[in-house]
């Protein structure tokens, strides 16, 4: 399934304390290349999304940027249990005096347990960086795989031009073969022609070596091995099409193979219709190479 180089994907996401914006959106490119705006303070993210995008994306220039915000006063904390333990063996102690003394308290909440000085405490940045990444980790396929739908379904539209293209192209190589076929006898009468000229107007000339010159010519004329070729390219392109994975490089040099051989239908054409077909080529070629760019 032929996949494109273009693609956009946007996601939003959060967890306690923190909220983010994915933005990423690729281009054609000759290789992978990755580039990403992350916000600082959140180290190991960057090795996370490469290794990720690396697996995702075969081929183009992607964008990925990050938009993090925290709420004020937000970070994670944790409950020191020694110190909560303590606590509730000091107030069991308390307790158990005022029985004794006949006096009466006011129940304990656990909000008044964890206000007291130790029993909560603050999370190090390493465990607030190691939680965003972690949440930020769990969202991330979802994102990739938006962006890659995008792509796909791009890829789909793709394959439908290209192979029209593909069609076309097989159309004209079919009417340079009728037109090349067509011309033979023009082309043999011309050389029979230019032989006797050549011969009642050279003294001395050996008729066998001007024949064996002649029929050189004749061989250099001949279009039939270009065409060949080029039906070869259709098939190969038509394969390439219905095939898994990265073929964008391939259809790439098959395009530089289909334009060498119609640069040479050109030249050795010999007649104004097979050179109109072959600048015609020419064009459907080009138009196609255009396409072909943005194939992954």
């Amino acid at each position: 399934m032929v996949n494109s180089m273009t693609g956009f994907a946007a996601g939003r996401g959060s967890a306690p304390g923190v909220e983010w914006v994915w933005d990423l959106r690729s281009v054609n490119g000759k290789g992978f290349d990755l580039r990403l705006r992350l916000p600082e303070g959140i180290d190991g993210l960057e090795t996370v999304l490469r290794a990720e995008l690396g697996r995702a994306v075969l081929r183009g220039n992607v964008a990925l940027a990050l938009k993090l915000t925290r709420e004020a006063g937000a970070g994670s904390v944790r409950l020191n249990a020694g110190v909560l333990a303590a606590v509730l063996t000091a107030l069991r102690a308390v307790e158990d005096a005022a029985v004794e003394a006949d006096l009466r308290l006011a129940p304990t909440t656990g909000a008044d347990l964890l206000a007291l000085r130790g029993v909560l405490e603050a999370g190090t940045a390493e465990e607030d960086q190691g939680r965003i990444i972690a949440a930020l980790s769990r969202d991330l396929p979802g994102l990739i795989a938006e962006f890659q739908a995008v792509r796909a379904a791009e890829g789909l539209a793709l394959a439908v031009i290209i192979a029209g293209q593909v069609t076309a192209i097989a159309a004209l190589v079919a009417e340079a073969r009728r037109l090349a076929e067509a011309r033979q006898p023009v082309m043999a009468a011309t050389l029979r022609d230019n032989l006797a000229r050549v011969l009642g107007n050279s003294d001395g000339a050996d008729p066998a070596r001007v024949a064996q010159e002649l029929a050189l010519l004749a061989v250099k004329a001949d279009v039939t091995e270009e065409i060949d070729r080029l039906e070869a390219h259709v098939g190969a392109a038509r394969a390439l099409l219905t095939e898994a994975g990265q073929v964008g490089r391939k259809l790439d040099f098959l395009m530089q193979e289909f334009m060498r051989e119609a640069n040479t239908l050109c030249s050795k054409a010999a007649s104004a219709e097979l050179t109109r077909t072959g600048l015609d080529l020419k064009v459907v070629i080009d138009q196609m190479r255009e396409q072909v760019q943005n194939v992954e």
